[in-house]
C-alpha cells in the first residue's frame, strides 16, 4: 500500500512542486485546496483534494483520522497581508492548529515538516558570518514574524514528529515574485535598491521539494533546518545570469533607497483602500535591502545527504526556458 502524504498549500509554487515530487517517489498525495481556488494546473496529476477547516482542530483532527495520513507537509501560508494579525492567524494560528490536530489524533502520523522561511530568522545585519540553523530569530518583516511564531508554537507541541525547514529565496518554474524581476530584465532593465553591498542566497524549488520529501521517510525528528544550494551570491550574481538565459543587454541604475520605500508606501495606503496588499510593499523593501541572507546548510548535508543539484546559473537558466515554452515570457 502506498503511504499517503498531505500536502497543504497545494495550490502555490512550492506546492505544485512538492506534489510532483511525492508522486515522482510514489506516494499517495491528498493536496489541500480551497474550494475558491483555480486547481486547473493540478488537473494532470493523480491526486485527491481536501478542503480543511484550519479555525476548527475538532476537524482537523477528524480527516487525519478518516485519512490516516501517513506525513503531512505544511506548505501553506501568506505573503502578503495587510497587517501583522493577519499574517499570524494564517502562518502561525493555522499551523498550530493543524499541528496541535494531528499530535491529538488517535491515528499517529510519522513526520509532520513545516515549511517555515529563512524570514523566520531574519538577516544578518553585516556581512559578517552565516546564518545557522541556530540563529537567534530576528525577523526584520511581519511574514518574517509570524514563520517565527509558528516555529515557537510548534516547539512547545509534545509528541509532535516536527522537522522545520526554512528555505531561503526560492525559485523556479512557476515562481511569481523572482519572474517580475526577470520580465524587467527582458525589457532592458536592470533596477537595484541603493548601493550597499549584500550577501544573498536561493533555492531552486526542485531541490527544495526533493528534500522536504525525501525528509518524511527519515528518522529524524525536532530538527530545524535553513535551506539554500549552499552558494553565497552578490546582489548582481540573479541579472548576470538571467541576462545570460536571455540573452540580453541592459540599462542599469540604482534606485535610492528613500525613493523606493516611499513608493511602497503609496502602494501600501492603496492597496490598503481594498485591503489587498501589493507586490512592493514596506515589508518587501526591508528583506530586498537587507544586507545578508547567506546561510550555512552544513546541518542538512550530514543529516540527510543533501548535494543541491543546481546552483543559480543552472537554476535560472532552466526557469527562463520554462517561462519561454509556457509563454510567460
Amino acid at each position: 500500500m502506498k503511504k499517503r502524504v498531505l500536502i497543504t498549500g497545494a495550490t502555490g509554487f512550492v506546492g505544485y512542486h512538492l506534489i510532483k515530487t511525492a508522486l515522482d517517489h510514489g506516494l499517495e498525495v491528498f493536496a489541500n485546496v480551497r474550494s475558491s481556488s483555480a486547481v486547473e494546473h493540478l488537473k494532470p496529476f493523480d491526486i485527491k483534494f481536501v478542503d480543511l477547516d484550519f479555525n476548527s482542530i475538532y476537524l482537523l483532527k477528524r480527516d487525519i483520522e478518516e485519512k490516516k495520513y501517513h506525513y503531512i507537509v505544511h506548505a501553506a501560508g501568506t505573503t502578503k497581508a495587510p497587517t501583522l494579525q493577519q499574517y499570524n492567524e494564517i502562518n502561525a494560528t493555522y499551523t498550530r492548529n493543524l499541528a496541535v490536530a494531528s499530535s491529538l489524533s488517535v491515528h499517529k502520523i510519522e513526520k509532520f515538516v513545516f515549511v517555515s522561511s529563512l524570514a523566520a530568522l531574519g538577516p544578518l545585519t553585516n556581512e559578517n558570518g552565516v546564518l545557522t540553523d541556530q540563529s537567534a530569530a530576528n525577523p526584520v518583516t511581519n511574514y518574517g514574524i509570524s514563520k517565527s511564531l509558528a516555529e515557537t508554537y510548534l516547539s512547545e507541541i509534545a509528541e509532535l514528529p516536527l522537522i522545520v525547514v526554512r528555505p531561503t529565496a526560492v525559485y523556479g518554474p512557476r515562481e511569481k515574485d523572482i519572474f517580475i524581476l526577470l520580465k524587467t530584465i527582458r525589457s532592458g532593465l536592470e533596477l537595484y535598491i541603493g548601493n550597499e553591498a549584500q550577501q544573498l542566497s536561493f533555492v531552486y524549488v526542485s531541490d527544495l521539494a526533493e528534500l522536504i520529501i525525501k525528509s518524511l521517510n527519515s528518522n529524524i525528528t525536532n530538527k530545524s533546518y535553513n535551506v539554500s544550494d549552499g552558494q553565497i551570491y552578490d546582489r548582481f550574481a540573479l541579472a548576470l545570469y538571467a541576462r545570460k538565459a536571455l540573452n540580453k543587454k541592459t540599462f542599469s541604475f540604482n534606485v535610492p533607497v528613500p525613493l523606493i520605500k516611499g513608493l511602497a508606501w503609496c502602494m501600501d495606503s492603496a492597496y490598503g483602500l481594498f485591503k489587498k496588499t501589493p507586490a512592493l510593499n514596506l515589508d518587501k523593501v526591508k528583506e530586498l535591502t537587507a544586507r545578508n541572507w547567506a546561510c550555512s546548510i552544513d546541518n542538512l548535508c550530514k543529516d540527510f545527504d543533501y548535494q543541491p543539484r543546481y546552483n543559480l546559473e543552472k537554476g535560472m537558466l532552466e526557469t527562463i526556458k520554462w517561462y519561454k515554452d509556457n509563454n510567460w515570457l
